[in-house]
């Protein structure tokens, strides 16, 4: 079976050396190690070093140099639109206060079918509806939570080694 070792993104694809393609939803797209049926129904084998965030037009670099390109596949989504700027702004807080995938464009943000979702963003006065096209979420550094529910857990806050009373060498009496 061959195996793809590497990504190659969109920007240094060559069409030349594409072999195959695979096609793929968001969470498909976010490989370390897996298996994967080409469109050509052949499989290769996924090892990459960690796990990688791949978009619609990257590829998969098979170790003879051959490249699968990655295709994002349709997703039933919500898109939620409106003319206020404000309201698409709160909406966009609350889906990611809710820790839900979303997708931003200028005019319209787009998320994965969620009817308890759908209750809470239509208090905001923007319209919505069903649609079926590729998602790519916007990816976020450093936020890995694989957690069900909201919790955050608490913790003491207070990191610091210093006194935040301390007046730093100089007075702050007013004459």
């Amino acid at each position: 079976m061959p195996r793809a070792t590497a990504i190659t993104r969109k920007v240094a694809v060559k069409a030349e050396r594409i072999v195959d393609t695979v096609l793929l939803d968001h969470r498909q797209r976010r490989l370390h190690q897996a298996t994967l049926t080409t469109a050509a129904s052949a499989e290769i084998a996924v090892a990459l070093d960690k796990e990688m965030a791949l978009k619609d037009g990257d590829a998969l670099k098979l170790e003879d140099g051959g490249l699968v390109a990655v295709k994002a596949a349709p997703e039933k989504l919500l898109e939620i639109r409106t003319d206020n700027p404000l309201r698409l702004l709160k909406a966009a807080w609350l889906l990611g206060n809710e820790h839900h995938p979303v997708e931003l464009t200028a005019d319209a943000l787009f998320t994965l079918e969620d009817h308890e979702l759908e209750e809470a963003v239509r208090g905001l006065g923007v319209t919505m509806g069903a649609v079926e096209r590729p998602f790519e979420p916007e990816r976020f550094a450093g936020h890995h939570h694989h957690h069900h529910g909201h919790e955050h857990g608490h913790h003491d806050h207070d990191h610091h080694d210093h006194d935040h009373h301390d007046h730093h060498g100089h007075d702050h009496k007013h004459g």
